[in-house]
């Protein structure tokens, strides 16, 4: 199933996780190991998942990877709410936005998919 066009939710992903890994060195910086933790590996694997759906072996393994991909984004937008919501954490400028907009597009695709026969 793999397609090598320009695909946005791709694309979203990966310069999400580039964005995530950043915000995360801060948080070790300011000694947040736990949270840090968490995020860095919900935020990175929405973009694992998407890649893998890629080379999806069917519509229904499709659908499935892409499901999991929105799981880990919710879980991803928990994270960034409690770092929004801490005064002693820095402010993750723009990824709520971000994580917001890829949860749209997973849903989305999660829809279209159910519903276009192929």
């Amino acid at each position: 199933m793999r397609n090598d066009k320009e695909n946005l939710i791709v694309n979203l992903s990966i310069d999400f996780a580039l964005q995530i890994i950043e915000y995360c060195e801060l948080l070790e910086n300011k000694r947040k190991f736990i949270i840090s933790n968490q995020l860095l590996k919900s935020g990175t694997s929405i973009g694992a998942n998407v890649h893998e759906a890629q080379n999806a072996e069917s519509k229904a393994d499709f659908i499935h990877k892409i499901k999991i991909a929105a799981k880990e984004a919710d879980e991803t937008d928990y994270w960034l709410t409690l770092c929004n919501l801490s005064p002693s954490y820095p402010n993750p400028v723009g990824l709520d936005v971000k994580i917001t907009s890829i949860i749209h597009v997973l849903s989305k695709i999660i829809s279209s998919s159910k519903t276009n026969p192929s």
